[in-house]
C-alpha cells in the first residue's frame, strides 16, 4: 500500500471517503482515530462537509471521547505538508494571554493517515468547536444592533492579531469566521495561510470571489493578503449594526457572501448593493462603502490596514459631482477624471496639483514716460479735432478727424509698449502650451480602462486554463496507464492461455512419441520379413524375383494394393503400392496374387503390434517433459518481460507527466510574474493619470485666468489707466 502525496496521484473524492469512513477501525492507524465514530447523515452515512479542496468529517474518538474534525483532501496541493508544518509552528508559537480572542484553532498534519482503496492519503485532524457560521449568526441576530456592533470590533481585533503577527489567513469569509456562544470569532480553514516562514512561495488558493479583490492574482501571498476581505467584512457588520432592514435587504438567502459581491466590487458604477450603502444617511457606512469601492482597483501591498478605520472613520463627503472641461462627469476632488475612474486611486495618494510657475499681469502699473505723453497729447489732439471741426478748417490733403486718429494711433502704439501685455502673451503661450504637451486624462482614463479589461481577461483564462492543462496532463497520464496495464493484461492474458496448454501439449507430445514408437517398430519387423525367405501362397521364385526388381522384397516395402481393369483382355488385375505411395505393375501379379500378398503382410503386421511397445522409457519421456519445462520457463520470462515493459511504460508516463507539469509550472510562473508587473505598471499609470488629471485641471483653470487678466490690459483699460493709474 503507498503514498498518495504525490502529485501524480488522483486523490479519492469525498464519497470515496465517506465509504472509507464507514470502517474507522481498518482505515485509520492513528491512535485516536481508530475506531471513531463519524458523525452521521439520515441514511447512516459520514457527514461530510464539501468544499473545493477536501471534504470535512466530525469524528469523535473511541479512546479519548474528543470530537475532531477531520479534512480529507480531494486535490493535489503543492508542498502541502511543508505548509502546514510551517503553520502550524508560527501559531504553536502564539501566547494564547496575547491574542483578542482564541480564534486560533489546534490542528495536526497526518501524512498517510488514512486508507482508501489500496493507497493511504494525508489528513488535517483539527480541534472541533461549537459554533456557527457568521452568515448563520447573522441570520439570527442581524435585528441585534449591539451585538452586530460588538461583533465588528471583535473583527477588527482578530485581524490586529494576525497583522501584528505578519500572518494572512488568505480566505477570509463567511464560512471560515465562526462565531462561538460567546460572541468570539474562531479562523477555520488554514489551507491558504500565509506566515513568515512561507515567504517566496506562491499561494494555494484565491479565496472566496465575493471578498477579494479584484487585484488579486496567483502571486499575491504575503501578510497583506486579507486587508480588502477584511474592509468588505467590517463594512458589512458596521453596515448592519446601523442599519438592521440592510441584511434582507442586500443579503439573500443562503447566499454565498454578506452584503458585497465580486460584481459590486468589479462594477462599483453599475452596482445597486454598493451604491445603497454609498448613498446611506450614516457617514460611518457611507465612508466606509467609498473607502472599499476606493481600495478595489489597488494592488493589495498597497491597501491600508483595517486598523486604520477603527481610530478614524471616514466620513462621507457631501459636495455634488462638477463637470470637467470636456464634458465629462468627474468626481469631487478627482483632477477631471471621468466618473468611472472614481475610487479606483486612493484619496490619500492623491497629489497635490502643482501651481503653474507664472502668472500673467492683472493690469498696468507705473506709467512710463510715454504713457505721459500720450495722455498729455489726447486732450490736445482732441481739442484740436474739435477746433478744426468747428472752424471748418478743410484741406485737400488733411481734414478735421486726423489730430483725433494720431492719438488713437499713439494709444495703440503706447499700450503695444507696455512690458505687461508681453508679459501676459508670453504667459498665456507658455500654459497653452504646457496644456498642449499633457494627454487627455478622459482618453487616457479609458485606454487605461480598456488595457485593464483586456489584461483581466487574459489573466483569467490563463488562471483558468493552468488547472485544466495540468487536469489535461493527469488525464492523459491516466490514460497512458491504462493503456499500458490493458496491453500487460492481453499479453499476459494469451501467455497465461499457453502456459495453461503445456500440460495438454505435454500429454499430446507423448502420445505422439508412443505412436512413432510404435510405428516404427512395425516397420522394423516388417522389414526383417522378406518375400524370398517365407514367401506367400502362390508367390514363386520366378515371382519374388520379379517383386524384388520392382523395390518389394519384404513385407515393410508395400503397403497394399489396388485393382485396376484391363482393358485390352476385359479382365481385373492389380498393382502394388509402395511404402513411397508410388505404384507397380509386377507382371504376373495379379488381383489373386496381389491379395494374396496383402493378406500375408496384413498377418505379419497384426504379428508385430501384438508384441510393439505399450510405453515410452524413463528417458524419451524425460526428455519430453524437460523441453515442455523449458517452454514453461520461457513463457514464464516472457510474461515477467511483458510485467517490466509495462513498468518501463509506466515510468515513461509518469516521466512525461512531471516534465509537462515542471513545464507548466515554470510557464505559470512566468506568466504570474509578469502578471504581477503588469498590475504594478496599471497602478503606476492610475497614478500618473490621477497626477496629469489634476495638473490638466489646475493649466486649464489657469489658461482661462491667464485670458481673463489679458481682458485687463484692452485698449479700454489702456486708456483708463492713463489717467487713473491703474
Amino acid at each position: 500500500m503507498g503514498s498518495a502525496t504525490g502529485p501524480q496521484r488522483q486523490f479519492p473524492s469525498g464519497a470515496d471517503y465517506a465509504e472509507a469512513l464507514q470502517h474507522t477501525q481498518l482505515c485509520f492507524q492513528h491512535p485516536e482515530l481508530k475506531g471513531a465514530r463519524p458523525e452521521l447523515t439520515k441514511l447512516g452515512l459520514p457527514r461530510a462537509i464539501s468544499g473545493a479542496f477536501a471534504s470535512v468529517f466530525s469524528l469523535t474518538s473511541a479512546t479519548s471521547g474528543r470530537r475532531y474534525a477531520i479534512k480529507c483532501f480531494t486535490r493535489h496541493v503543492p508542498d502541502q505538508e511543508r505548509r502546514y508544518q510551517a503553520i502550524s509552528t508560527r501559531l504553536g508559537q502564539l501566547d494564547p494571554a496575547e491574542l483578542s480572542q482564541p480564534w486560533n484553532l489546534g490542528f495536526e498534519y497526518l501524512p498517510d493517515a488514512i486508507s482508501v482503496g489500496r493507497d493511504r492519503y494525508p489528513v488535517l485532524k483539527m480541534e472541533w468547536t461549537e459554533a456557527v457560521t457568521l452568515s448563520a449568526w447573522l441570520d439570527d441576530n442581524h435585528a441585534h444592533q449591539f451585538a452586530v456592533d460588538h461583533l465588528a470590533d471583535r473583527f477588527e481585533a482578530l485581524t490586529r492579531d494576525l497583522a501584528a503577527h505578519d500572518i494572512a489567513h488568505g480566505d477570509l469569509q463567511h464560512g471560515n469566521l465562526l462565531v462561538a456562544s460567546d460572541d468570539t470569532l474562531r479562523l477555520v480553514d488554514y489551507d491558504g495561510m500565509y506566515v513568515p516562514a512561507l515567504a517566496g512561495m506562491g499561494g494555494t488558493e484565491r479565496g472566496h470571489r465575493n471578498y477579494q479583490s479584484p487585484m488579486r492574482g496567483n502571486d499575491d501571498f504575503g501578510a497583506a493578503l486579507d486587508r480588502f476581505s477584511a474592509w468588505v467584512i467590517f463594512l458589512s457588520l458596521k453596515a448592519i449594526a446601523s442599519d438592521p432592514a440592510l441584511w434582507n435587504r442586500l443579503h439573500e438567502p443562503s447566499g454565498e457572501f454578506l452584503l458585497l459581491t465580486e460584481d459590486d466590487f468589479k462594477n462599483p458604477g453599475g452596482s445597486t448593493r454598493l451604491q445603497t450603502l454609498l448613498a446611506h444617511p450614516d457617514r460611518t457606512v457611507s465612508g466606509l462603502a467609498d473607502q472599499v469601492r476606493s481600495l478595489a482597483f489597488q494592488p493589495l501591498d498597497m491597501l491600508p490596514p483595517l486598523a486604520q478605520a477603527v481610530p478614524k472613520q471616514r466620513t462621507a463627503t457631501t459636495t455634488t459631482s462638477t463637470v470637467s472641461a470636456h464634458g465629462t462627469a468627474a468626481a469631487p476632488g478627482t483632477g477631471g477624471l471621468p466618473g468611472w475612474m472614481t475610487g479606483h486611486v486612493s484619496p490619500q495618494a492623491t497629489p497635490t496639483p502643482v501651481a503653474p510657475s507664472v502668472t500673467s499681469p492683472d493690469g498696468f502699473h507705473t506709467r512710463m514716460p510715454l504713457d505721459v505723453l500720450t495722455a498729455v497729447l489726447w486732450p490736445l489732439l482732441l481739442a484740436a479735432t474739435v477746433l478744426m471741426a468747428v472752424a471748418g478748417f478743410s484741406a485737400p490733403s488733411i481734414g478735421p478727424g486726423v489730430p483725433l486718429l494720431a492719438a488713437v494711433a499713439l494709444t495703440a502704439f503706447a499700450r503695444s509698449r507696455r512690458v505687461e501685455r508681453a508679459q501676459s502673451r508670453a504667459v498665456l503661450d507658455k500654459l497653452t502650451n504646457e496644456l498642449a504637451q499633457l494627454d487627455d486624462p478622459v482618453k487616457e482614463a479609458e485606454k487605461l480602462r480598456k488595457d485593464r479589461a483586456t489584461f483581466d481577461a487574459a489573466e483569467a483564462k490563463r488562471t483558468a486554463d493552468y488547472p485544466r492543462a495540468q487536469d489535461k496532463l493527469r488525464a492523459r497520464y491516466h490514460a497512458e496507464l491504462k493503456e499500458a496495464e490493458e496491453r500487460k493484461v492481453r499479453k499476459q492474458r494469451d501467455i497465461d492461455k499457453k502456459i495453461d496448454g503445456l500440460s495438454q501439449e505435454l500429454r499430446k507430445a507423448l502420445a505422439k512419441a508412443l505412436t512413432n514408437k510404435q510405428s516404427a517398430y512395425v516397420r522394423d519387423q516388417l522389414g526383417r520379413r522378406l518375400i524370398a525367405q517365407s514367401p506367400p501362397t502362390g508367390i514363386g521364385a520366378v515371382l519374388t524375383a520379379r517383386l524384388a526388381a520392382a523395390g518389394i522384397r519384404t513385407a515393410a516395402d508395400f503397403t497394399g494394393y489396388r485393382s485396376v481393369q484391363n482393358t485390352h483382355y476385359n479382365s481385373t488385375g492389380a498393382v502394388l503400392v509402395l511404402s513411397s505411395g508410388r505404384v507397380v505393375d509386377v507382371h504376373g501379379i495379379g488381383e489373386a496374387k496381389a491379395i494374396a500378398l496383402d493378406g500375408w503382410r496384413k498377418h505379419l503386421v497384426a504379428s508385430a503390434e501384438a508384441r510393439q511397445p505399450i510405453a515410452l522409457s524413463a528417458s524419451e519421456r524425460q526428455n519430453l517433459e524437460d523441453e515442455v519445462a523449458r517452454r514453461r520457463t520461457q513463457l514464464a520470462a516472457q510474461r515477467k518481460a511483458v510485467e517490466s515493459e509495462t513498468d518501463a511504460l509506466r515510468v515513461k508516463a509518469r516521466k512525461r507527466m512531471e516534465d509537462g507539469q515542471e513545464r507548466l509550472t515554470r510557464e505559470n510562473t512566468l506568466a504570474g510574474d509578469q502578471a504581477r508587473r503588469q498590475r504594478q505598471e496599471f497602478s503606476r499609470r492610475t497614478v500618473t493619470l490621477q497626477q496629469n488629471s489634476a495638473l490638466h485641471g489646475t493649466l486649464s483653470d489657469s489658461v482661462e485666468a491667464a485670458k481673463l487678466r489679458q481682458r485687463g490690459l484692452s485698449y479700454a483699460c489702456y486708456f483708463r489707466f492713463l489717467y487713473i493709474g491703474r
